[in-house]
């Protein structure tokens, strides 16, 4: 996997902002991934490729978050605003507030890898979240590591 640095999200988001953003999903992201925003907010990334459920994944880029998503070119990218979109295809609790999984980054064909919150609210998996296959409060999704640091460390392989 190699991060195409001229793609990476700025400016890069404050720890400040970041948690406006756990405040409003309602949950605690991970320390890795924390940092992995604060340094790669965003990226593109090339030959981040992975195996899940009979299917091969390459993942386009890490979604990012953004101050102001109406004044920036990549604000589609932003998690806000995809959470937006799909929110109601990542829980199956429809009076629910906040987030259960949260979508971190977009794979090709419109799929998406999201922390996975469902299980553990303090150390999320993540997993790709099939599109096709969700519904409204009906979403359907393949667990792809434990944990952050172990989705990383796969598609270093």
């Amino acid at each position: 996997m190699r991060f195409k640095r001229d793609s990476i999200v700025t400016p890069l988001p404050s720890i400040e902002l970041i948690e406006e953003h756990e405040a409003f999903w309602r949950l605690t992201l991970p320390e890795s991934f924390k940092e992995f925003m604060k340094n790669y907010n965003g990226v593109k990334v090339e030959g981040a490729t992975f195996e899940c459920n009979n299917r091969g994944y390459a993942i386009e880029r890490f979604l990012c978050v953004i101050d102001d998503v109406e004044k920036h070119l990549e604000g589609m990218y932003d998690m806000d605003v995809v959470f937006s979109q799909i929110g109601d295809r990542l829980t199956d609790h429809e009076d629910l507030v906040g987030a259960e999984m949260l979508p971190i980054a977009c794979v090709f064909a419109g799929d998406f890898i999201c922390l996975d919150f469902r299980n553990n609210r303090i150390n999320p998996s993540v997993c790709v979240w099939s599109h096709e296959e969700s519904g409204e409060f009906s979403p359907v999704a393949f667990e792809v590591a434990e944990d952050f640091d172990g989705f990383l460390e796969l598609l270093r392989k």
